[in-house]
């Protein structure tokens, strides 16, 4: 079936939805993104997620293209256009379309947003879930705001290749000897304690919607999160690693660069976090 994409109040074929060419967002990165999961016809983290993307719209003082009213009511109807009842929901917002000057327009234009959908399958998630990931290493090269979830994303896009031509599936960055983030996802590890320990939010990561959630489900399993920067060292040392993401959900981590963890089979911490997350995601997106 054919794709359709909504862009600035009309929805298209997804080959003929387009934007202008002088779109801020197309010369300068100058926008913002979020992707929203949807399970069984309902939005995942969805409070988090249109949180988030208010924030990341202030931070660059980009007006809000639209109420969050209106883009639930627009992701409803995208979803039922692509006939998609699990999906990931693509959405962008720039500062809008005025000639190239690097310094905001003097008249601000309207802000222009984008909304796409693709199918997310669930199964085979938890498939690739079962069997652990690889990730790679490579140096965090990003500027020094990423805690704005932007557009911006060529660094990202480099580990990201990176990582697919090593045959793994995220690269973990690292400034120096400490361990940031994924290049798509937020970065955790077990301790020898047993203890969850994950990078605190700072501008140096972008603070995961699914971060926050599975802190809530380690928290109700009585689980020990500690925020604070861990290195490869104490990462080649875990008894366990995994990775969070709205694409990911909770997803055990089983070689990280050239070294097993845990033995080389995803953990029992992990994978206990991951059946939490779901469970309490599909009970607290039914409540809505």
């Amino acid at each position: 079936m054919a794709r359709t994409a909504y862009v600035n109040g009309r929805f298209a074929p997804i080959g003929a939805a387009t934007v202008p060419v002088e779109d801020r967002g197309y010369q300068f990165a100058d926008g913002v993104y979020e992707v929203l999961l949807v399970v069984d016809g309902m939005l995942w983290d969805a409070q988090g997620h249109f949180a988030r993307w208010r924030r990341s719209l202030s931070e660059l003082a980009i007006p809000l293209p639209m109420s969050e009213a209106s883009m639930r009511l627009v992701v409803r109807k995208l979803l039922r256009r692509n006939r998609l009842r699990n999906a990931l929901v693509y959405m962008q917002a720039t500062r809008g379309v005025a000639p190239r000057n690097h310094a905001f327009p003097v008249r601000p234009p309207a802000p222009s947003i984008v909304m796409t959908a693709r199918p997310f399958d669930l199964p085979s998630a938890n498939r690739k879930a079962e069997k652990g990931v690889r990730v790679i290493l490579a140096e965090d090269i990003r500027w020094g705001r990423v805690d704005i979830k932007t557009v911006s994303l060529l660094p990202n896009v480099l580990a990201k290749d990176a990582a697919r031509r090593a045959g793994a599936i995220e690269a973990w960055l690292h400034r120096g000897r400490v361990v940031t983030e994924g290049a798509s996802s937020n970065a955790w590890i077990v301790d020898p304690d047993g203890a969850l320990v994950t990078h605190p939010k700072t501008n140096e990561i972008l603070g995961g919607i699914t971060r926050e959630s599975v802190m809530a489900c380690a928290e109700e399993l009585q689980m020990k999160v500690i925020e604070r920067p861990f290195t490869l060292e104490e990462a080649s040392a875990a008894r366990e690693a995994f990775i969070t993401s709205a694409t990911n959900l909770v997803t055990p981590v089983v070689t990280i660069g050239d070294r097993a963890v845990g033995g080389g089979a995803p953990g029992d911490v992990a994978l206990r976090l991951r059946r939490a997350y779901i469970d309490r995601s599909a009970r607290l997106a039914a409540a809505v």
